[in-house]
């Protein structure tokens, strides 16, 4: 392998960055609808679907996160590598609700049970 071929990043810079845009790899999961931890299966082995979730997630093409994964060493030529199915739209761009949002939110106020509204009230 020649020393100008970029190494793939990380496990701990992906889900660094993940962090970085408010997401975790779990949640991002979850968006996906696959099990919370299905999606960490691409950090240790080649996952065309799972890539790209993450890659649309850090606004990157998969192969500036896994250079290897697309690079056929035998032809010294980019791969293109594609999922069986398209993308859907929902997941090329998780929603992700920034913490000030959250924190702005006022609480919602309870309404109290009947019981519990009977329980409060005093005896006459």
């Amino acid at each position: 392998m020649e020393d100008n071929i970029r190494k793939d990043w990380h496990s701990a810079d992906i889900i660094s960055a993940l962090h970085k845009k408010g997401m975790s790899m779990a949640a991002l999961s979850r968006a996906a609808g696959l099990s919370s931890s299905t999606l960490a299966n691409v950090l240790y082995r080649p996952w065309p679907k799972g890539e790209w979730i993450i890659a649309h997630a850090l606004d990157l093409h998969p192969r500036q996160i896994w250079p290897s994964r697309y690079f056929d060493e035998e032809t010294r030529l980019p791969v293109e590598r594609k999922t069986r199915r398209p993308l859907p739209q929902a997941l090329c761009r998780p929603v992700v609700k920034a913490k000030r949002e959250v924190a702005q939110k006022s609480p919602v106020s309870r309404k109290k049970s009947t019981a519990q509204a009977a329980k409060d009230e005093p005896l006459a």
